[in-house]
């Protein structure tokens, strides 16, 4: 039986859950708000099976893509709805085209991410954007499961470990599955997102008595934001209720200061193709650098190709493209192949946090810097950036 004997020895994919013949497996809250997965031991049968599943017990290797590519959507529309480039519209739209089955993520009524399936436009468009928090997969792996035996064709996106998780769980290849996954830089905690939302929409009370009707953590022109300089938004039926640069957002500072991602983030099991993903895609940041004349501040997105059958689905799609290479993307998105470190705040912060602080205050605290060590910051930056020209 699946045993925790360390945090970060489970990704919460949720594959054991799942795959448990007596259903003894359940997904429970910890005091840092993340999902474990706990045994009822009166129940369990000791067949194994968890294990067998289970992502971190049983790693795959990395993989060499076959291609990598800088891709924009056609369609600048839907590039302006999409956190990035806009492919995973484009491939969406082409699974449902054939009648089949788009899996991933979406909010709940609480405002929290989970995963759930799409068989119209309208549902998966609920999935466009980025959700900084981790994803509740559900049944999402049986559900697919289902579809690919009645030979529907299968379009399912997650984080590299979700992906990983759903390989494990199928336990065989399917020719119509098109599994893609992210370049993730690690999922926060649903926990803290909930208790900072509570913080954020008591601080707007004034504009609020509508409900909250849109959480944007990616937000473009709409609100004068744009790709490279995007925003953090929350909406109402008919006001903005808070409106931030991404750098100034309390959560978003954080988050990307790696203060409250899953224990197992910091040794993720699936970087570098470990996911055996179909294809990986992400934002190319960077590309201004390596390909000035495709940069577009709508978006520019980059699509890691790891099998001839992402292959044939990503060109069966409307992208323009520009052929790249690893070497253009690492500097941009390291978390493709290694994991972020463990901040040396983050103990701090959790201790904050089980004592009831805000986290708009332990942020703040935790993540302040000099006015001087600011500016050397910049400095430092800019002669790194003349040095890459």
């Amino acid at each position: 039986m699946i045993h925790i004997k360390s945090k970060d020895s489970c990704c919460a994919c949720a594959a054991c859950v799942q795959r448990c013949p007596k259903q003894c497996i359940t997904m429970q809250e910890d005091a840092e708000g993340f999902l474990y997965p706990h045994i009822d031991k009166a129940l369990c049968i000791d067949c194994g099976l968890c294990e067998k599943v289970c992502p971190i017990l049983n790693q795959g290797e990395s993989r060499e893509p076959l291609e990598v590519l800088a891709a924009k959507n056609s369609d600048k529309e839907k590039r302006e709805l999409s956190s990035s480039g806009g492919l995973f519209i484009a491939l969406a739209e082409h699974i449902l085209d054939q009648k089949g089955v788009v899996f991933g993520c979406v909010f709940d009524d609480k405002w929290e991410a989970h995963h759930v399936e799409a068989t119209t436009i309208e549902q998966v468009q609920a999935m466009m954007r980025s959700k900084y928090m981790q994803s509740r997969i559900e049944n999402t792996f049986a559900l697919a499961e289902k579809h690919l035996k009645a030979g529907r064709q299968v379009l399912f996106t997650g984080t590299s470990c979700q992906i990983a998780g759903l390989h494990r769980f199928l336990g065989k290849a399917y020719d119509n599955l098109l599994s893609v996954d992210l370049i993730c830089h690690g999922t926060p905690s649903p926990g803290v997102w909930r208790r900072y939302l509570q913080e954020e929409l008591a601080s707007c009370s004034e504009k609020s008595a509508s409900a909250l009707s849109e959480v944007s953590f990616r937000e473009k022109s709409r609100a004068g934001f744009n790709w490279q300089k995007y925003g953090f938004v929350l909406r109402s039926k008919d006001a903005v209720l808070s409106s931030y640069a991404f750098y100034d957002n309390p959560f978003m500072k954080g988050f990307l200061r790696n203060l409250y991602l899953r224990p197992s983030c910091y040794r993720c099991p699936a970087k570098d193709g470990r996911s055996h993903a179909d294809i990986t895609i992400a934002d190319f940041w960077g590309v201004e650098q390596s390909l000035p004349d495709f940069c577009d501040n709508s978006g520019v997105g980059v699509a890691i190709l790891h099998s001839d059958k992402g292959l044939k689905h990503f060109n069966a799609c409307h992208f323009d493209t520009r052929q790249a290479s690893l070497a253009q993307v690492l500097p941009g998105n390291p978390c493709y192949a290694v994991s972020v470190g463990v901040p040396s705040q983050r103990e701090d912060f959790f201790r904050g946090f089980s004592e009831g602080q805000s986290v708009v205050e332990l942020v703040e605290k935790l993540t302040y810097i000099s006015p001087y060590r600011r500016m050397l910051s910049r400095v430092l930056g800019k002669i790194k950036s003349i040095i890459k020209r």
